[in-house]
């Protein structure tokens, strides 16, 4: 192929090491995975995801940058010490900018935000390296990227509306009357 992304016949080692603390997550990319041709293998936490790594280095991963018991980027560099050429994709709820020049440093080949999409993960997992991955073809909309970041804040300010309120800097009103709606397409 000549947009940047690798043909089947180019790759043998199909390996995937997919690591996440979202349990449900994990599967449902596994699963996607797995049915695109991937050899997937799972951890939900970052020793579980180091001791796999130590029995094989896997072509590809995709690793949660924050995971319950550390940071996603020291499996980066775990993998990429072992096995410089591996593909590895970090996924995160907390996008911003200085945590995606970190990934990419630590040898991340693509940053994506959650909830990604198995087609998103899959363009960035098989493109080269000196390319680009094509944009998504149906990226989140502006409202659901704010409505997916105020959830995740929510979530871990354990479901209590003033304290969200008070970290995103908004008025808990407004906040409870987003909290009511519907998710955004």
């Amino acid at each position: 192929m000549n947009n940047g992304v690798y043909s089947m016949d180019q790759i043998e080692d199909r390996s995937l090491l997919i690591v996440d603390d979202d349990e449900p997550f994990r599967n449902r990319l596994g699963r996607a995975m797995e049915s695109r041709g991937f050899e997937v293998v799972t951890a939900a936490s970052l020793a579980e995801a180091i001791s796999t790594v130590k029995v094989h280095v896997p072509a590809y991963a995709v690793i949660d940058m924050r995971l319950e018991d550390g940071n996603g980027l020291e499996l980066v560099e775990v993998i990429h010490k072992e096995r410089p050429e591996s593909h590895v994709v970090m996924l995160t709820g907390y996008g911003n900018i200085a945590t995606a020049v970190a990934a990419v440093k630590a040898g991340a080949v693509d940053y994506l935000a959650k909830p990604a999409d198995a087609d998103d993960v899959e363009k960035a997992l098989l493109a080269k390296r000196d390319g680009k991955p094509s944009p998504p073809d149906n990226p989140m909309s502006a409202d659901r990227v704010r409505w997916e970041h105020i959830q995740r804040v929510y979530e871990l300010c354990n479901r209590n509306v003033s304290e969200t309120a008070r970290r995103l800097n908004m008025h808990r009103r407004t906040l409870q009357r987003i909290l009511a709606k519907r998710s955004p397409r």
